[in-house]
């Protein structure tokens, strides 16, 4: 199943994308009860398959459950009491599937030819920083050039977002945990980055984590170390690699960070990037407005999104 955050008319809520249509979610479930006669329908719905993608995520396989025949419903129906149910693609606007996570756990050095290109050894343990939800934007979102720096970097990153409460998971039921996967830009100022030895500051910047274009669920990717990833600018192909160059695996990442803190429903991991980054390259040559960075992962999706300067800050 593939799942987005999408809005429409000024609302924003959860979706389906089957066959370019989206389907929402909530009000298709909603419509089922009440065609079965259900009292309380509107109580049933919010609680089992809310508008929001964390509620809906705690809600956990059984939300899952419930949604798939909502959308079976809905594809029937269309419509529900003048209520639309279902939306061509090009209806709505595509959130980020994720837009308010509880925390943002970022991997540094996980990739062995970045690792290599940038003069390092391989880590013993993950190299972890955070992010946090005002850098969060969908896939068509421009990236906002802030005027705090002129040194603005790509970096292609799978993502993984958490699907139940997890504590001390071992690597063998770590993917149990993994509600799905996603493409996300870990856009970094590299300058600001530099000034200290802690890289928060690069990383934080508001709109500079996009991701999407929609949240694919674990069941159709068993083996989340399988998948080619390239990102190109403007055409040109800066990064290519495959998951299986991680260092450490989604199973090894979801375990290590559960030993550190609980991680709940809608908790997203971005696992770093590989070779070819602007700051490793000679000449350096940044981004700049106008420029299109587009990150595809296989049995994922596309990530397209164009870098605006900021104006008047």
């Amino acid at each position: 199943m593939k799942l987005i955050t999408f809005t429409q008319a000024g609302i924003s809520r959860i979706g389906a994308i089957v066959n370019e249509e989206v389907i929402d979610l909530h009000a298709s479930y909603k419509a089922l009860l009440e065609s079965e006669g259900k009292l309380r329908a509107k109580q049933i719905a919010e609680a089992l398959v809310p508008a929001d993608m964390t509620g809906f995520l705690q809600g956990g396989q059984e939300s899952i459950e419930l949604a798939e025949k909502a959308i079976n419903y809905a594809l029937e129906q269309k419509v529900n009491n003048g209520y639309q149910l279902v939306y061509s693609y090009n209806e709505v606007k595509v959130e980020a599937p994720v837009p308010q996570p509880g925390k943002i756990f970022a991997v540094g050095h996980n990739y062995r030819e970045h690792i290599l290109e940038m003069g390092r050894e391989l880590p013993s343990h993950p190299v972890l920083f955070a992010k946090f939800a005002n850098t969060i934007i969908g896939p068509q979102d421009d990236i906002p050039f802030h005027p705090v720096s002129e040194q603005l970097d790509y970096e292609a990153e799978f993502a993984f977002v958490i699907g139940k409460r997890a504590k001390n998971v071992s690597e063998e039921d770590a993917l149990d945990y993994v509600a799905g996967y996603a493409v996300a830009n870990d856009v970094t100022y590299r300058d600001i980055q530099r000034r200290t030895l802690q890289w928060l500051q690069g990383k934080t910047v508001d709109g500079s984590l996009p991701m999407g274009p929609w949240l694919v669920t674990a069941d159709e990717i068993p083996d989340p170390q399988t998948l080619e990833m390239v990102l190109t600018v403007n055409g040109e192909e800066r990064q290519r690699t495959n998951t299986a160059n991680q260092v450490f695996t989604v199973k090894k990442l979801v375990s290590f960070l559960s030993s550190l803190a609980t991680l709940e429903p809608g908790d997203i991991v971005i696992t770093g990037t590989p070779g070819g980054v602007i700051q490793a390259m000679e000449p350096q040559v940044w981004l700049k407005d106008g420029d299109v960075v587009r990150v595809e992962i296989e049995q994922v999706g596309v990530l397209e999104n164009t870098v605006r300067s900021v104006k008047g800050e």
